[in-house]
């Protein structure tokens, strides 16, 4: 009797612990994770890997793609193209071994122009717990429900840019919006070199794909940059060559604007103590501190402050009170002030680095094209707590939830941990 109560002690423990754990344990849905900065909320997360070390598994993925895994409880979905970027796929892998659930294609496009460091299938995909949208080079969205099943199609948008296609798509208030920054056809320095007025942030009804609104930047060039929700989720900051804007996620409409020059921005913008942090592209790299409210165009009126030293040129900035790091184009990582823009310290990298970092349990994790993690210690110091080779090259963001790391390489899907 005394052996068949201490058993059943032991299963309710071990039950409690479970369901315990994946009470707390943070789905990472989208690019950047829950709130599109790079933040999780995980604890107890490995701090020391390497090829051969704290792998709980790893497993190859077929074709070609820099999109950055999501993972939504058990499943782990990321996108891909094979036939040379023609076969639109989005995949599906067990989290909980690494078996691959399925492998669907879902569109077929004619590839074009794109540069080295993209790839056909480079936006992340997002989902809302029941079904996954997936956005490829051409412009078209596709949705899938957790069995692969297309569900529906939309290639309203038919994008072109010398660049390719970079940013990734959002969800909130039952819609998807995606934007798209792009150049013509004909004449290839028109939304490039020359401004226009051809770009859109297009919104899609999530369940349906029906396109909801157009938002319009006016003057505009190349950009790649995810949007991020701001306002108590009714504004979405989107933001393109030239430009940083504010659109109503009800209706589309553009509710304010600033000039920022600068093609082909790639960072995405992150948001603490009221303040949006920006950055601009090629001619005049800038970050820029923007009070958020206003209407219309604030570039005299709402920019708090300017820093020309510093500015990240294709992984984001991370955001974490009372600092901003950012890593340059010539691998510098920069610890700034973010209430002035001051710059704290500055530490040469090594490697080159196209990953956004993350803050996980406390820590920094920057990742290099290499396969290197470097994990540092936030603070006003540069101080670095460990150095983790995984000896493959990574262009893609890593992803965290349940305890773990999902890093994925030119041909392989990490999962970092126990």
């Amino acid at each position: 009797m005394r052996a068949f109560l201490q058993c059943q002690f032991v299963c309710c423990v071990a039950l409690s612990w479970s369901v315990g754990d994946r009470i707390h344990a943070e789905d990472w849905m989208r690019f950047r994770g829950p709130n599109g900065q790079g933040i999780s909320s995980e604890t107890k997360l490995p701090v020391k890997w390497s090829a051969d070390d704290n792998i709980a598994w790893k497993t190859s993925i077929p074709g070609k793609g820099w999109s950055s895994p999501i993972v939504y409880q058990d499943h782990v979905f990321l996108t891909t193209t094979t036939e040379a970027g023609v076969s639109c796929r989005v995949i599906c892998v067990n989290r909980a071994d690494g078996s691959l659930a399925w492998n669907q294609e879902v569109h077929r496009q004619k590839p074009g122009a794109m540069r080295r460091q993209n790839s056909y299938a480079t936006p992340t995909p997002v989902t809302d717990g029941k079904r996954v949208y997936a956005v490829f080079y051409d412009g078209t969205v596709a949705c899938v429900d957790f069995s692969g099943k297309v569900l529906w199609k939309n290639s309203e948008i038919q994008f072109f840019s010398l660049h390719g296609l970079g940013a990734s798509p959002v969800l909130a208030d039952g819609q998807l919006i995606m934007p798209f920054d792009g150049s013509s056809r004909e004449e290839n320095r028109l939304g490039w070199k020359v401004p226009w007025a051809n770009a859109v942030v297009l919104s899609l009804d999530a369940e349906t794909g029906k396109v909801r609104w157009k938002g319009k930047r006016g003057e505009s060039r190349v950009g790649h940059v995810t949007p991020i929700l701001v306002s108590a989720g009714k504004q979405i900051v989107s933001a393109g060559g030239d430009r940083v804007q504010g659109f109503d996620i009800r209706t589309g409409n553009r509710v304010w604007s600033i000039y920022s020059q600068g093609e082909g921005v790639t960072p995405s913008p992150v948001v603490g103590d009221g303040l949006l942090y920006t950055s601009s592209g090629f001619e005049a790299p800038t970050i820029r501190a923007i009070r958020l409210g206003g209407a219309g165009d604030v570039t005299k009126t709402h920019i708090a402050w300017e820093q020309k030293k510093g500015v990240p040129a294709l992984a984001s900035p991370l955001y974490l009170a009372p600092y901003l790091y950012t890593i340059t184009r010539d691998n510098i990582l920069h610890c700034i002030e973010a209430a002035t823009g001051e710059i704290v310290w500055l530490e040469r990298l090594k490697g080159a680095y196209s990953a956004s970092p993350v803050l996980a349990d406390g820590k920094i994790y920057i990742l290099s094209e290499d396969g290197v993690t470097v994990v540092l210690r936030p603070g006003a110091k540069y101080e670095e707590i460990a150095r983790n080779n995984l000896g493959d090259t990574c262009l893609a963001s890593m992803a965290v939830s349940q305890g773990r790391f999902y890093i994925r390489s030119t041909e392989h899907l990490y999962c970092i941990g126990r």
